[in-house]
């Protein structure tokens, strides 16, 4: 090799690059507290004095029935989108907690101008488009004013998006019940006009044994999360995201606009989070009605569960989605329902800690191990001089 020659060293396999110091504890950890949120659970039972096995092998038993299956995707839909919505948010240190009311104002708006009659000219593929944008742009906007809140006065997010989960909650009912709702034959409350039927969104026939489908915007929810994962860890925006939340101050000294991002992350996270009622509203009820509500907060849950990342939230979606189609096996047992609801508290609670756990023993294992390899051995011999002929 001729000097001045420089070559680039090939990048290690992706299994050196591993850390099993860091890995395993991150791997040990979710299975650790939903094993310690089910040893509580069956404390909890016992203490009532109920059959904890029996409790759970029921649920198990009618959870894994082909119509569950199905309900339990649909439901895990909702909950993964919301998820991803939520996730945006922590990935810039932000707590978006008003995708409940970004979902409902989202889905309400996006129905009513799609079912409205000076809409009928409209091809039913087009229609599905028009609801999906719509209700996007109308979750940004209602987002984009908790980040001007925050930007401009101050405000922090958790405050203002609570607000606004309440302000949409009544803007909605009201246009609902005074201005744009219609009361179906026989219905004993309002919604928005039934959509027609060339806009409803297929089913998919991916579970046996049963005539009922997956709603069709689980496809759209799972190309939601490639995106996401594509976003965030591919690409500048992501990069800056990441950064800024991290620190916003090394951010902003690196050129970054912490102000922009703040602004951005939650108008994308309010688009998200508008989408979050549209898997039921086109594929079951093809309208708005004020049933729909509750999945924001349960986002929440599968974020944290899921520790913001792709895979973790689905899975954290498919636990939730599991739990609450299996309570309701458990009224034929005599046991209160809220001992599910005792299993998803300390779920994420059991995960939350655990996760910490698991990276301060991480950190500690890695720091260990980098101040053992940087330390010079006591009585080693001095680097060798650098000659023409080593060069």
């Amino acid at each position: 090799m001729s000097a001045g020659t420089i070559t680039a060293a090939s990048p290690p396999p992706f299994w050196r690059r591993v850390d099993p110091a860091k890995l395993l504890p991150q791997l040990i950890a979710p299975v650790a507290a939903l094993l310690l949120a089910a040893a509580i659970s069956w404390l909890a039972l016992k203490l009532t004095g109920k059959d904890a096995g029996q409790a759970f092998s029921d649920m198990l038993d009618f959870g894994t029935q082909p119509d569950s299956i199905v309900e339990i995707l649909n439901k895990a839909s909702e909950y993964y989108i919301a998820a991803v919505a939520v996730a945006i948010g922590f990935k810039m240190g932000l707590f978006n907690i008003g995708v409940e009311g970004q979902s409902k104002i989202g889905a309400f708006m996006a129905g009513a101008l799609a079912s409205a009659s000076f809409m009928s000219w409209l091809p039913g593929t087009l229609r599905i488009v028009l609801i999906i944008v719509v209700a996007a742009i109308v979750g940004a906007i209602w987002a984009s004013i908790a980040a001007l809140l925050k930007t401009q006065r101050g405000v922090s997010e958790v405050i203002s998006t609570l607000m606004l989960n309440a302000i949409a909650g009544q803007v909605v009912t009201w246009l609902l019940n005074e201005h744009w709702g219609v009361q179906q034959p026989g219905a004993q409350i309002k919604t928005t006009g039934v959509l027609p039927e060339n806009s409803w969104m297929p089913g998919l026939p991916i579970v046996s044994g049963t005539d009922q489908k997956v709603l069709g915007f689980l496809a759209i929810a799972a190309a939601l999360g490639v995106v996401y994962w594509f976003t965030v860890n591919r690409t500048r925006f992501g990069f800056d995201l990441r950064a800024t939340g991290y620190n916003p101050f090394a951010a902003t000294a690196s050129g970054v606009s912490a102000k922009r991002m703040v602004i951005t992350a939650m108008i994308i996270s309010g688009a998200i989070g508008g989408l979050v009622n549209l898997p039921r509203m086109l594929g079951e009820t093809h309208t708005y009605t004020e049933g729909f509500g509750g999945i924001g907060f349960t986002g929440i849950a599968v974020a944290l569960l899921g520790r913001n990342h792709p895979v973790g939230m689905a899975l954290g979606a498919i636990l939730w989605g599991f739990l609450a189609r299996s309570q309701l096996i458990l009224d034929l047992d005599g046991i209160p329902k809220e001992i599910v609801v005792i299993m998803q508290g300390v779920a994420v609670l059991s995960v939350v800690v655990a996760y910490e756990l698991a990276n301060r023993i991480g950190r500690r294992a890695q720091q260990q191990r980098v101040g053992a390899a940087t330390a010079a051995p006591a009585g080693s011999a001095p680097l060798a001089p650098v000659t023409e002929e080593s060069k």
